[in-house]
């Protein structure tokens, strides 16, 4: 009941004009830069950290609200378009809707994409109202020990899913985690890999770190394969759904927030797991299996509910516990942290009209993404013909605008440009950036939750495991690190070896 009256006070704060104008400029500047190709959420909502200095901290959350989910929106429809997703989430658009694209039918495979987003992320944010504030409530009598643990779960379970190996993901996060040691220790006040310069005795801005990984070096990694040829964008018509896409799309809608919103409440990589799981469950349920691979509708509608209500989940992770689970709820944290404001247990108590109208503003920011995407959709597949050349020093310039304004020094250029090419250098050798940026934004937070959880039991290594809570957490990270080997212990996959054994012997 509580919840359903704050939720009532932040649409009185999410509709008032000046909010609703931020909410509708969130939406198409995130739609926009969200279709251009190799633009995801996450980079959108980076590119344009920098822009929200001067606004209130509520109205600077609602525009962000519209370009996340807007951002999201834009990475679908490049997808099905160019067959380049914006983003990881977005892949799984591209198998079925890119097909569908192909045979003239782009318009309905934009179509399933928008109400998909739609459904999963009204869904996704009426259960975010639900359990949030719950979730906040438990999270009070969490300790030290407690989140330190939290924050190695969030460690291992973002390096585990991501990337193509466990060891690439742990460079990523290694190399996260020494950037966010760079300033003055905040307990002894001694330097830390600054080199003497006093410009870096107060770390490296988070803002700088994300444009830099993101913005420039997608930029730089585009631009070193732009002569591979490129990919003209298909022409669109106005998307529409017949009475049977209709039949067929429905059941997707509402199976993908069933997916999709458990996986982005825990730390477990975002959007990805989720929109595989349920382009997996809408091949299996269908009655049309020989569709799938060449253009099946319930491929696009069903993933792209997920991701969207996965989205909402975690924003569930980050307002309450203060762990971003996502690449854009990493950058949206730093977004806070840029404001002083610190996620976690106590925000919904500090911060009422900020957090419940940001929560309302996402329900309003989806019905302006509905209401003016499926019109625009034609426009947007025009922005698509922009030349890349053009794109990229585009982004290129912003980037570097943004990475001044944050401190108006002109060794933040410097740090941008070393951070970019360390972006250039992790896509080339296969490193996923979410586990670097985890770590510069959780890093110091790890570090802080581990020194206090030892101060307070002497020095004892037992006082990181003297709750229940945190024996949980480490085992289920134990069960994490050896599932690849329990893997094979499973009687399954012992009599798939035995068979695969029996094969190779010519049995």
């Amino acid at each position: 009941m509580l919840s359903a009256s704050s939720l009532i006070d932040g649409f009185g704060t999410a509709l008032t004009p000046l909010n609703l104008l931020w909410a509708a400029t969130g939406v198409l500047l995130g739609t926009a830069i969200g279709v251009l190709p190799g633009i995801g959420p996450a980079m959108a909502v980076a590119l344009l950290l920098p822009v929200t200095y001067g606004l209130d901290p509520t109205a600077a959350f609602i525009m962000f609200a519209g370009i996340y989910y807007g951002g999201m929106f834009g990475g679908s429809t490049t997808s099905i378009l160019l067959n380049t997703p914006g983003e990881s989430a977005a892949v799984i658009a591209a198998i079925e809707g890119n097909p569908m694209a192909k045979s003239g039918r782009g318009s309905q495979a934009l179509a399933a994409a928008a109400v998909g987003h739609f459904a999963g992320g009204m869904i996704g944010t009426t259960l975010l109202v639900v359990l949030a504030p719950t979730v906040a409530d438990l999270a009070v009598d969490i300790g030290a020990p407690d989140y330190f643990a939290i924050m190695v779960l969030a460690f291992i379970a973002v390096t585990s899913v991501l990337g193509s190996s466990r060891v690439r993901g742990f460079a990523s996060l290694l190399i996260g985690l020494t950037i966010g040691l760079v300033g003055l220790d905040q307990m002894t006040g001694q330097q830390r890999l600054t080199f003497g310069s006093l410009q870096l005795s107060d770390g490296i801005d988070v803002v700088i770190v994300a444009v830099g990984l993101f913005a420039i070096g997608e930029a730089l990694w585009v631009a070193a394969h732009l002569r591979r040829g490129s990919q003209g964008a298909i022409p669109v018509g106005r998307p529409w759904l017949g009475r049977d896409e209709l039949r067929r799309t429905w059941k997707p809608w509402l199976r993908g927030p069933v997916i999709g919103f458990p996986f982005g409440a825990i730390p477990a990589g975002g959007a990805e797991i989720p929109t595989f799981l349920s382009y997996i469950t809408e091949k299996r349920l269908s009655k049309n299996k020989q569709e799938f691979g060449k253009g099946a509708i319930e491929g696009v509608a069903g993933p792209e509910s997920a991701a969207s209500a996965s989205a909402a989940g975690t924003l569930v992770s980050m307002l309450t516990l203060g762990l971003p689970t996502t690449a854009v709820a990493a950058v949206m944290l730093a977004a806070f942290q840029q404001y002083g404001i610190q996620p976690g247990p106590l925000l919904f108590e500090r911060e009422p009209e900020l957090v419940w109208g940001l929560i309302a503003s996402l329900f309003v920011g989806m019905v302006m993404l509905l209401v003016l995407n499926l019109p625009l959709a034609p426009v947007w597949s025009k922005l698509l013909r922009v030349p890349r050349p053009y794109l990229y020093a585009g982004i290129l310039f912003f980037a570097a605008v943004g990475a001044y304004a944050v401190g108006g020094e002109a060794i933040d250029l410097v740090i941008l440009l070393i951070i970019g090419l360390i972006g250039l250098m992790m896509r080339r050798y296969g490193l996923p950036v979410l586990p670097a940026i985890i770590g510069v934004i959780l890093g110091p937070n790890a570090e802080q939750q581990l020194r206090r959880a030892l101060q307070i039991s002497d020095g004892s290594v037992t006082g990181l495991v003297n709750t229940p809570f945190a024996v949980t957490v480490y085992t289920v990270i134990v069960v994490l690190l050896a599932w690849p080997w329990l893997k094979r212990l499973l009687p399954g996959a012992r009599r798939r070896e035995g068979q695969r054994e029996h094969v190779g012997n010519g049995g």
